[in-house]
């Protein structure tokens, strides 16, 4: 009688313990964050000189009055080419790292009814229409994988102008392949790309934009060559190979857009 008592008093404190440890693993995870991408297109060095001013002394002051830590303004690392008219379109992307989706619909709230940076940005706010800021304005809200629910601003050491953070956009022929991409980065893609040093900024599931279903995510490198380097690694490395090969993930994206881009000597990630 004793020891089936010691039995069952050793089981209810297995019991217990493992009803804390799965307690504990739901509290103390993460959530999972939201990110805003707002690309400015424009039209020629003007307006780009006139958007880095108001993001530089307005709107990235602003966003730090309203909660957010850190943003990144990112230009693309070579000109895009020439149009049908001769001249090339400038492009400026803006990250900005949310806690929540809530705190994305707060902040564009608190902005409205900053003084400071109506005053610091009357420029962008108050341009003639034949003479705006910029042409258009797209804008991709996302939310974190499960498997990496925060971004990471990476500790890189080369001068900004040297540097390339890698954007890419996953499109997929249907929402079922494209949850199917997701559970790929989950269950070991993302693992390999930190292995190999790939410096991860964010991978993220796109809610809100022009291209769906999509998922974007963003690494980063000391130079081109080193990022060069890296993905010649990710290639041949055994358990890409292994993965890749595997027929569940056949298929899982349509399009893939790579975008090679240097962080602006104001960004702060």
């Amino acid at each position: 009688m004793h020891l089936a008592k010691r039995k069952k008093r050793i089981a209810f404190l297995l019991a217990a313990f493992l009803g804390l440890a799965i307690t504990f693993k739901a509290v103390s995870a993460p959530k999972r964050e939201f990110y805003q991408l707002k690309i400015y297109h424009l039209k020629d060095q003007a307006q780009e000189n006139r958007l880095d001013r108001f993001l530089k002394d307005a709107y990235l002051p602003a966003l730090h009055r309203a909660g957010v830590a850190k943003v990144g303004v990112f230009k693309p690392a070579q000109d895009a080419a020439a149009n049908a008219t001769g001249s090339a379109e400038k492009l400026v992307y803006v990250f900005i790292p949310f806690k929540s989706a809530a705190q994305v619909f707060k902040v564009e709230e608190d902005l409205t009814k900053d003084k400071q940076l109506a005053t610091a940005g009357q420029d962008y706010f108050n341009a003639a229409f034949n003479n705006p800021v910029y042409q258009r304005i797209e804008v991709v809200l996302m939310e974190a994988f499960e498997g990496n629910p925060m971004f990471t601003a990476p500790n890189l050491k080369a001068a900004p102008a040297e540097r390339i953070y890698e954007l890419r956009s996953y499109e997929a022929a249907t929402e079922d392949l494209h949850e199917n991409k997701i559970a790929m980065f989950n269950q070991g893609e993302m693992e390999i790309f930190s292995r190999l040093g790939f410096n991860p900024v964010f991978y993220a599931q796109v809610k809100a934009g022009s291209k769906m279903p999509n998922l974007m995510y963003m690494t980063s490198f000391e130079s081109k060559a080193s990022r060069d380097e890296k993905w010649k690694a990710f290639g041949a490395d055994p358990a890409w190979k292994k993965m890749s090969a595997m027929p569940q993930y056949a298929n899982n994206f349509l399009r893939a857009d790579v975008y090679l881009l240097h962080p602006t000597a104001y960004s702060e990630i």
